[in-house]
């Protein structure tokens, strides 16, 4: 009795019921289940069940247990349950409350169930899905499975004699087929056609961006917009700011497209009130469960790495520049006049380029007659300069005095050389050179060698002294002062002004033979 009950029960649950006050006409195949319900209404009529009758083969009240086993129906309840219908079900059946007025009819036509060769049987499909548990369900008892023995049902895969409890704890597509169930409770057999598919994709949703904790850097009274943007799984998925700011309208990606929704948060003029406060956008989905990210807003930083950079580089560009240009000042210099032809310039009432004037050297150390001619030579014949030289371009009868300070005002540059003996320039001479030099401006170049001394008192080095704090000084070292690239040359040139006529350089040495063989060149 417990198991029909049993059986009774989960046939209530899984099977079609025919609910309809009245007559109703119910067509069913042999060997299906049929469950006719009572649609009075209990509480209305104060009765506690129905009274169900048949009049099939004879007339007979179905409320008795005898009656119904014999018959092979079952009663509970409000409804009356055929398990498995044959030709012997077909006929009227009724209920009724008491003598309440609520009645019912009900008329079961059974017809034959399609031919399968000598065997029926009831095709049920299952569907489970691979990596996943799977557990077979018979048609005909809804119990809990404990274990095959107080299921009180065995399966059997066809084409397999061993029997199996129906329950997969990993199913594999291998395990589809076709399964038959044997329930001991009703002796009833069914067939379950079970497929295993690929284990399903589940649709998630997710917010794809802010991210959570991000933080916006923004400036006060400006203007910010956030958007959130979130994949939906359907479309009554909704995506909201918790906040009371300005929200604009949520929008969805056309049809066809990535399900994807956005909705905007609007600061209009963003307050330090805005800075103090945390905002929130929240994805409610109809496939998981509620997600949400929090972002922040704080003021912008203000990055000086870019301006220490660009310092630093400027700084680091202007100390190689200067070094080099300390460095390579006189090269660069003679390279743009000798090269570019920077060599012209424009007429300042000037006669000469320099004002060449020997004086007196200490120790003997100064040029004598041949180097002198040779320093006279190259300027003026190798590098184009105009020169003034006292005992060639001053007119006899005139005072020395005088005609130095002439020499000087028509000249440029006034370059004092090193000569030894005595030129015959006192130092009361040497004082009115000092004194022009001042007045007019006029460049000096002194000329010194690596013995010359100017610093003893009392001496004819104490009326040098001023010239040579005055001037740029340039040292003769000799033999090796004979090379056109040498040091002592390029300074010498680097202090005079550019000549009027274009140098004309070679690397010979400046000896008395060499500077004959260029003359004739």
């Amino acid at each position: 009795m417990v198991s029909s009950l049993l059986a009774l029960m989960f046939l209530l649950t899984s099977t079609p019921v025919a609910q309809q006050l009245g007559h109703e006409v119910i067509l069913v195949q042999a060997g299906e289940r049929v469950v006719l319900h009572c649609p009075c209404d209990v509480n209305r009529t104060g009765d506690a069940e129905p009274i169900w009758t048949s009049s099939t083969e004879r007339q007979m009240a179905l409320n008795n247990v005898s009656s119904a086993q014999e018959t092979g129906v079952l009663v509970h309840g409000m409804s009356l349950v055929i398990p498995r219908a044959s030709g012997s079900h077909q006929g009227n059946y009724s209920c009724s409350l008491g003598n309440s007025s609520c009645q019912s009819r009900f008329t079961v036509t059974v017809t034959p169930a399609p031919s399968r060769g000598n065997e029926e049987r009831n095709d049920y499909s299952q569907i489970c899905y691979s990596q996943q548990s799977c557990r077979l369900t018979c048609p005909h008892v809804n119990t809990p499975r404990i274990n095959m023995t107080s299921n009180g049902i065995t399966w059997l895969k066809e084409g397999q004699s061993s029997p199996n409890d129906g329950y997969f704890p990993i199913a594999e597509e291998n395990h589809s087929g076709v399964y038959t169930c044997t329930s001991h409770v009703n002796n009833m057999t069914s067939t379950v056609v079970l497929q295993v598919k690929p284990q399903k994709k589940m649709k998630t949703a997710v917010i794809l961006s802010p991210q959570h904790e991000e933080v916006f850097y923004v400036d006060l009274g400006s203007t910010k917009v956030i958007v959130c943007e979130a994949v939906a799984c359907s479309v009554f998925d909704r995506l909201i700011w918790l906040n009371d700011k300005s929200v604009k309208t949520t929008k969805r990606a056309p049809r066809g497209e990535e399900n994807k929704i956005t909705v905007s948060l609007v600061f209009q003029k963003v307050s330090e009130e805005d800075l103090l406060k945390n905002y929130t956008c929240r994805l409610r989905s109809t496939c998981q469960n509620v997600s949400s990210v929090t972002v922040t807003l704080r003021t912008a930083r203000r990055s000086y790495t870019p301006l220490i950079l660009s310092t630093v580089g400027l700084v680091l560009v202007m100390t190689v520049t200067l070094f080099i240009y300390v460095k390579l000042k006189i090269e660069i210099t003679l390279f743009l006049r000798d090269t570019l032809g920077c060599h012209r310039r424009t007429s300042d009432g000037k006669c000469y380029d320099a004002f060449l004037m020997c004086y007196e050297s200490d120790g003997g150390a100064g040029l004598n007659a041949q180097d002198r001619k040779l320093l006279q030579s190259v300027l003026e014949e190798r590098f184009g300069y105009s020169l003034c030289l006292y005992d060639r371009d001053v007119l006899p009868g005139k005072a020395a005095a005088e005609a130095v300070c002439d020499c000087i005002e028509e000249s440029r540059t006034v370059v004092l050389v090193p000569t030894s003996p005595d030129p015959g320039l006192g130092s009361g001479l040497l004082s009115a050179i000092h004194a022009a030099l001042v007045e007019r401006q006029t460049r000096l170049i002194f000329i010194t060698t690596e013995t010359t001394e100017v610093s003893t008192p009392g001496s004819l080095s104490e009326a040098l002294q001023p010239l040579s704090e005055a001037g740029d000084c340039v040292t003769w070292k000799g033999p090796s002062s004979m090379l056109s690239s040498s040091s002592f040359w390029k300074q010498l040139r680097y202090h005079l002004p550019a000549s009027r006529q274009p140098s004309k350089i070679n690397h010979l040495p400046l000896t008395t033979k060499g500077v004959a063989s260029w003359r004739n060149v």
